[in-house]
């Protein structure tokens, strides 16, 4: 591809970012941005998981002309379909169906595949694309526990293809200039950083009977390396998050993302303790199986992250229901989605005397930028490049936010404060290591080098 038709594709899909709609983007409209591009320019792509996040990314990727879709794969016909038919009105023609992903990745026309199944799958799934030789966009958290986080880690760091985690506020310019402005000093010591999400249209999950598996469903390819258990609508599609055997609920959730920046903005790595405390204290009665109210405390040399995440209600800290707070001697920054600023300290200079200011307020400055859209230009764009190093999200961002958020998980299911041994890569406490670990069933093997 020439310079002149690479920056003007690369112009478009910017200009798109700043639109703000990359998650519910008319397929309509997608017809009006795509160009055509020489066949010799086209990077093909296979989507893994087709609803929820798998088909945000893809529409998302499908805003850079350079791209087409070439194959989609669900374990349910009637998503295939659905997808399909969206896809349609974008006049993008039917891909090739596949409901096992295998033979999806031993497709040689595919270059990228984007992988939005359950976490449950993402270790197999990430492992078998990069054995197959494709670049691959996955979704957060890359692993549904410590065991496969390490696994996936180890794949990627002996492969030469490209991989982004799906941690799209990595490329978020106003999380970018946040962060610039935490690590600039001008807060001072910073003591506590705070992560949380309180998430108030989360309703009870019902109670449901088993039921026959749906027509058009492949159940048993859904379940995979997970423990086989009788068809429940509960554990299928958005639900599964709330199952301990496919996901780690808002801790895995949420967490991965906001965890990552209070990591990013303090500099730090894996903590030297951690200890949970909460439970299903909102809908105690419910179908679901992971807590949805937690507070999680991880202790650093010179400071905390605290995580907290309440289901049901949205009454979180500085009147946000999510966000990071750096809590510093001189003030404040308090970020979410919509944007940061900073709140000073106040000089205490007696009672009944008006205190002065340890620094300058900074007013909210607002989300500028589709953080999606952003993150899916930059992936492409290494692709093109093979420059691994210019990834805003790479499995190194991915690790270390999945791995200390199921340390969250591990601690609460401990039910004690659990110790961190940096050298050897585990806890100090036998039993806090059997949480770690994952055991595949199925006749599903955990994958090794």
């Amino acid at each position: 591809m020439n310079r002149t038709r690479r920056s003007f594709i690369q112009g478009g899909a910017l200009a798109l970012a700043g639109t703000g709609a990359a998650f519910l983007f008319p397929m309509e409209l997608l017809a009006t941005v795509r160009k055509k591009v020489a066949p010799n320019d086209r990077i093909n792509v296979g989507l893994v998981g087709c609803n929820g996040m798998g088909f945000s990314d893809l529409t998302s990727m499908l805003k850079i002309s350079e791209t087409y879709i070439i194959a989609l794969c669900d374990v349910d016909e009637n998503v295939l379909r659905a997808k399909t038919a969206e896809l349609g009105k974008a006049g993008i023609k039917k891909p090739k169906w596949y409901t096992d992903y295998r033979e999806l990745l031993a497709n040689k026309d595919i270059d990228v595949v984007i992988i939005g199944t359950p976490d449950h799958w993402h270790c197999l799934q990430l492992t078998d694309a990069l054995q197959a030789g494709k670049d691959v966009y996955c979704e957060k958290p890359i692993a549904n526990s410590i065991e496969e986080a390490n696994i996936m880690k180890r794949f990627v760091e002996t492969s030469d293809r490209m991989v982004q985690i799906g941690q799209w506020q990595r490329s978020q310019p106003h999380f970018v200039d946040a962060i610039n402005f935490v690590h600039s000093g001008k807060l001072g010591e910073i003591r506590l950083a705070k992560a949380w999400a309180y998430q108030g249209w989360m309703q009870p999950v019902p109670i449901l009977a088993d039921t026959a598996v749906p027509s058009g469903v492949d159940y048993n390819m859904w379940l995979g390396p997970a423990p086989m258990r009788p068809f429940n609508a509960n554990r299928f599609h958005f639900n599964f998050r709330w199952f301990w055997d496919y996901a780690g609920g808002l801790m895995t959730d949420w967490g991965v993302h906001l965890i990552d920046y209070a990591l990013y903005g303090m500099k730090a790595g894996t903590p030297k303790s951690v200890m949970a405390l909460g439970g299903k204290f909102a809908y105690p009665d419910d179908a679901s199986e992971t807590p949805d109210t937690l507070q999680t405390v991880y202790e650093y040399d010179g400071f905390s992250i605290l995580w907290e995440h309440a289901t049901g209600i949205d009454g979180g800290n500085y009147g946000r229901n999510h966000g990071i707070a750096f809590i510093g001697n001189k003030g404040t920054l308090v970020l979410d989605r919509g944007g940061w600023e900073v709140i000073p300290e106040n000089i205490f200079k007696g009672w009944g005397k008006k205190p002065g200011k340890r620094m300058e307020a900074i007013p909210l400055q607002s989300n500028k930028g589709n953080g999606l859209d952003l993150h899916t230009i930059n992936f492409i764009e290494a692709v093109k490049s093979r420059d691994a190093s210019a990834l805003h999200a790479p499995i190194e961002v991915g690790y270390d936010a999945a791995l200390v958020s199921h340390m969250g998980n591990v601690a609460f299911k401990t039910g004690n404060r659990i110790y961190w041994d940096g050298e050897k890569g585990a806890f100090k406490e036998e039993a806090a290591n059997e949480f770690t670990k994952s055991t595949y069933h199925n006749g599903w093997k955990l994958p090794n080098l």
